[in-house]
């Protein structure tokens, strides 16, 4: 039996070239486009406008419930398309609004298919406000109209809001 002794290598030092060395991207060797679906909400870019008001109200103030009614009607539509649950919407829905919105959601959810792994996967056509035209036309009720993307189509939704117990509700909503 004989024994064999590791056998030593010889290390070379590279000489420095002088160019300044690059650092390597964190994206080598991966794509440069992201194809993965999206699960953040939208980030919409929204232009309120407002129509003529038949009451004269306080700037501050009616810029409280511009920036409301843009946030509600985003909440509305992507409850309607299944991105969001309907009962987000509770606290500033009547009753009868509230029911025809969880319709819908169930119309929507039962014609997008069965859930897998009890999670069921975003809409590829996310809904995006784009833009709302309000009217103050009591001081207690604010009719809206919004224009709404869906990828490369749009819709039209309206909207009423009124003051209830201190706290705006929607009243009426349509879809168009």
């Amino acid at each position: 039996m004989t024994s064999q002794q590791p056998s030593r290598a010889e290390v070379i030092a590279l000489r420095a070239t002088g160019r300044p060395t690059v650092p390597v991207a964190s994206v080598q060797g991966s794509l440069a486009l992201d194809l993965t679906p999206r699960t953040a909400p939208p980030r919409p870019r929204l232009r309120s406008a407002r129509t003529n008001d038949l009451v004269v109200v306080a700037t501050a103030t009616r810029a409280q419930v511009d920036a409301f009614v843009g946030r509600y009607l985003q909440a509305a539509v992507e409850v309607a398309a299944g991105d969001r649950p309907v009962s987000q919407v509770l606290r500033h829905t009547v009753p009868e609004v509230y029911d025809r919105l969880a319709e819908r959601a169930r119309a929507v959810a039962a014609v997008a298919g069965p859930v897998h792994g009890g999670v069921r996967a975003p809409n590829p056509a996310r809904p995006v406000v784009v833009g709302v035209r309000t009217a103050l036309i009591r001081d207690d009720a604010v009719e809206a109209s919004a224009h709404v993307r869906y990828g490369r189509r749009s819709r039209a939704v309206a909207a009423r809001f009124e003051l209830v117990r201190d706290r705006w509700q929607c009243v009426a909503l349509v879809w168009g």
